[in-house]
């Protein structure tokens, strides 16, 4: 299927004018005329006094935790992790704003989960997720404080706690739910991670919460303000249905799944109400001699021709291979129906908020991994994703290394190459540095 240039082009503007609202600073004047010293609106009470209730609420069951040494105890749980992340970063274009040729800072995060099994039935889990930011990054880009403090749910769980001219400390509850599990039935309902994905890369089933193969440093994923509802109808088979809150009918998601498993593979189905869109699709896992075959299929179509919404296919199929040496090869493609044949220049290095209907401006997407343990402490990584149409590139290679249990040391870089106006060639480079230890 050939796509319509214009349609794309239409799409391409209406997310990059979405990202532009979303990031948009507030004026200086406004702000201090309705902040207080500490950063709470005190014109609107509600959401702060949420925020801060939430806060203390956090910290205050860590210190119950510690003090009735949750670790021996069965109906408590809780685990962690803590991470120092450096970043250097060469923009390949300007920054509007910013004098200088590249940039750089630190990033200090934190997570800390809560989970409490009140009873057989009954589960209740938190999670929190506090980052430090630091550095020429933050004390050249004022706005980037704006651009972190974004919660894509619709309850407004993140918050700066505190800043400075080149810092600042940013909390955020990424789970949040209480389950219900009585035989067969569970139910869950708050912030959660409705996973309907099967691919490692690109995920055109993951309708409520999609999320960005370059976004590494968060391996948890975003989770969504949703009420879940499943049935095991057997083993290996089960119906789901899902609903997302939302503020209005094109912001909101009701969806159903079934998954079964027949012929040694495992295939889902599903349907449903999603923005301003209807979807069906479905999805398939199995093996072919030993090795990992996947696959993903979206249609989506809108629920009013006035909505400025567009059709649109997405498909995406991967296979992954262990070798007797533990050489592994990943390899996948990505179909999008309403992508591009030509420049698909548009996205940004800081900005990967794309959905499961526009998981790359490209039509035709591919990509390739190797990864080898040299040692069983230390291992190499290789991956790679191309735009065949505009040629366009990115290049990962990683290193990581066990310094001990739970303390990990790892290395990585984000190479984006091409030509002006590219999928790729307009997002700079980047090269990390990670410790993390977990607890």
């Amino acid at each position: 299927m050939k796509p319509k240039n214009s349609d794309f082009k239409s799409e391409k503007k209406q997310i990059n004018q979405a990202s532009k609202q979303k990031n948009q600073p507030i004026a200086t004047d406004r702000k201090e005329e309705y902040t207080n010293d500490l950063g709470f609106d005190i014109n609107k009470p509600n959401h702060s006094y949420k925020i801060l209730k939430s806060f203390w609420l956090f910290l205050s069951s860590f210190l119950l935790l510690i003090s009735l040494n949750s670790y021996s105890q069965s109906d408590l749980m809780f685990n962690g992790y803590v991470k120092f992340l450096s970043m250097y970063y060469h923009p390949e274009t300007e920054i509007p704003g910013i004098d200088a040729n590249h940039l750089g800072y630190g990033l200090m995060h934190n997570r800390l989960n809560f989970k409490w099994f009140a009873s057989d039935k009954f589960t209740a889990n938190i999670e929190v997720r506090n980052r430090v930011f630091l550095g020429q990054i933050v004390k050249e880009f004022p706005d980037y404080k704006d651009f972190v403090d974004i919660d894509n749910g619709y309850f407004n769980l993140s918050h700066v706690v505190a800043s400075a001219d080149n810092w600042f400390l940013h909390t955020i509850i990424d789970r949040a739910w209480i389950d219900y599990t009585n035989g067969k039935w569970q139910f869950r309902v708050g912030r959660q991670r409705i996973n309907w994905g099967i691919n490692m890369v690109w995920n055109p089933n993951d309708i409520f919460n999609s999320f960005s193969y370059f976004d590494f440093d968060y391996e948890e994923r975003p989770g969504t303000d949703a009420v879940k509802i499943q049935y095991y109808t057997g083993v290996t088979s089960s119906a789901e249905l899902v609903y997302k809150i939302g503020e209005d009918a094109n912001h909101m998601a009701l969806a159903g799944m079934y998954r079964f498993s027949k012929w040694n593979y495992d295939f889902q189905f599903l349907g449903g109400w999603v923005g301003s869109d209807y979807v069906i699709g479905g999805g398939w896992s199995g093996d072919i001699k030993g090795g990992g075959f996947r696959g993903e299929v979206s249609y989506f179509t809108p629920r009013e021709e006035e909505s400025g919404s567009q059709k649109a296919l997405v498909a995406s199929v991967s296979g992954d291979y262990t070798f007797k040496n533990s050489i592994y090869l990943h390899t996948g493609v990505l179909f999008n129906s309403h992508g591009t044949t030509r420049n698909a220049g548009g996205r940004s290095f800081f900005d990967q908020n794309l959905s499961a209907k526009m998981l790359s401006f490209a039509q035709y997407s591919l990509f390739g991994q190797i990864s080898f343990p040299f040692t069983p402490l230390f291992s190499g990584n290789l991956s790679g994703m191309l735009n065949p149409s505009d040629g366009s590139f990115y290049f990962g290679p990683a290193l990581s290394y066990s310094l001990g249990d739970n303390l990990e040391l790892m290395a990585t870089g984000q190479l984006f190459m091409g030509n002006e106006g590219t999928e790729f060639g307009e997002m700079g480079q980047a090269i990390f540095g990670r410790l993390k230890w977990a607890f």
